[in-house]
């Protein structure tokens, strides 16, 4: 290309980023769907709360049990195809939900135990998927950013959908918002298909905007080079957590979903337990910090990014706004103390936007993972992450049956807080990209 408008880059990665994070909104809509649906589902299903316990659970353990398969699918086959194909099944599963008890001699705890564990793995490759395109499409001065804004999608869905699930329940039953989420879930998938393509093979990239992707340290050929990743076998893993840098980023993560998964599921027992709220006023109460979580996770991003051209050090760029994130968060113990609902309301807010701004695991995982295993190391990375959905739920509910009281629980925390700093302070070291010999 010649002339003027050949020095003017185009901006199709943040149409890319745009799809990711719409499609990232929908996958945690629908991990969201029996959260939403539940009460009703249950007194017609006729589940005893250990049963519901045990269906809420299933996705969890078939998630982080799935990363690594997931990581290495990506690898060998590439993102547009296992992430295209992982989007429509996770959709058709999701609507399949709303025929449980319709078929006769099938239990309902049995088919929705199978149906969410099978909608936990086939949701397996999403977040390592995300960040393979991050790192194919985006310079590292703006890995940042877009690692935020894909990662904010947890915060939105809940903002966005909860809403509108719990209007269709009342409105229309439970089983609707199963269908609903099934239909959109396989429409998005058709046009992610579409749109999806690595910079070196999409119609709507120029030459400059390649050249500017490249030159930021860019990975434009990542997916076309997916076929030839290093074939995936455990001796791979080795090499990542044997790295002290890799090690220290994934008890990163797994310390930072700590206070995630407390917001996610006992959060609203505490409000109403331990802070006398009805059930509405809790709904209403935990949506202040999901919103406060997604302007947090987008500030951090900005704020990585424009310390990384000012400074250069990338080192500084990501673990700077992590570390003032995570002080933040730590002030979650002050509820211990407090009495006045709004001030309570008000710390666990400052708690989650602090959450958000340290959230830069997925920028790192694209700053630091090898070329040949990115999907790989970004998938032991996820399981490592949401391991704590399982632990934390559950540590938590033997603290609060053993003294009555959420005290400890905001101390046990506030400790994975503390941890989180000293895991990218203390044992990760100089962030930059891991090289593994074929």
């Amino acid at each position: 290309m010649h002339g003027p408008r050949a020095q003017i880059p185009t901006r199709t990665r943040y149409k890319i980023i745009a799809l990711i994070f719409l499609v990232t909104t929908l996958n945690y809509a629908d991990r969201a769907t029996f959260s939403i649906a539940g009460s009703a589902a249950a007194r017609e299903l006729s589940l005893t709360p250990v049963a519901t316990g045990y269906v809420l659970s299933a996705f969890a353990w078939a998630y982080a049990l799935a990363q690594i398969p997931g990581g290495a699918l990506l690898d060998r086959f590439g993102t547009k195809r296992i992430y295209t194909i992982a989007i429509a099944i996770w959709s058709v599963l999701t609507a399949a939900q709303a025929l449980v008890g319709i078929v006769p001699g099938v239990s309902a705890v049995t088919a929705l135990f199978t149906l969410r564990f099978l909608v936990g793995l086939a949701e397996a490759p999403s977040f390592p998927g995300n960040a393979r395109l991050v790192a194919a499409w985006f310079p590292g001065a703006e890995r940042g950013t877009a690692s935020a804004i894909f990662n904010s999608a947890q915060y939105f869905a809940l903002v966005a959908f909860a809403p509108i699930m719990g209007w269709m329940v009342h409105a229309h039953g439970w089983r609707s918002v199963f269908w609903m989420m099934g239909v959109v879930g396989v429409i998005a998938a058709l046009i992610f298909a579409k749109m999806i393509h690595g910079p070196d093979r999409h119609p709507g990239v120029n030459a400059a905007e390649l050249d500017l992707i490249r030159e930021g340290g860019g990975q434009i050929a990542l997916e076309s080079s997916s076929g030839q990743s290093l074939a995936f076998n455990w001796a791979n893993i080795r090499p990542l957590l044997a790295n002290r840098m890799m090690l220290g980023i994934y008890i990163g993560q797994y310390s930072i979903n700590v206070l995630t998964y407390f917001f996610v599921t006992w959060f609203p027992i505490y409000l109403v337990k331990e802070r006398g709220l009805s059930i509405t006023q809790a709904g209403f109460a935990a949506a202040l910090p999901a919103i406060c979580g997604f302007g947090g996770g987008l500030v951090g991003g900005v704020i990585s990014d424009r310390i990384l051209k000012r400074s250069g050090s990338l080192d500084r760029a990501r673990k700077m706004p992590l570390v003032l994130g995570m002080v933040l968060a730590s002030s979650i113990l002050g509820c211990v103390w407090l009495d006045n609902q709004a001030a309570v309301i008000a710390v666990m807010a400052l708690a989650f936007f602090g959450k958000g701004v340290a959230s830069l695991g997925w920028a790192v995982m694209a700053d630091v993972a090898p070329k040949r295993l990115a999907g790989l190391s970004s998938g032991v990375f996820n399981m490592f992450g949401n391991a704590a959905g399982i632990v934390t739920p559950i540590v938590v509910g033997y603290i609060v049956g053993a003294t009555g009281s959420f005290d400890l629980a905001l101390l046990f925390v506030a400790a994975h807080c503390v941890l989180t700093i000293l895991a990218f302070t203390v044992i990760v070291g100089p962030i930059r990209r891991l090289e593994i010999a074929a």
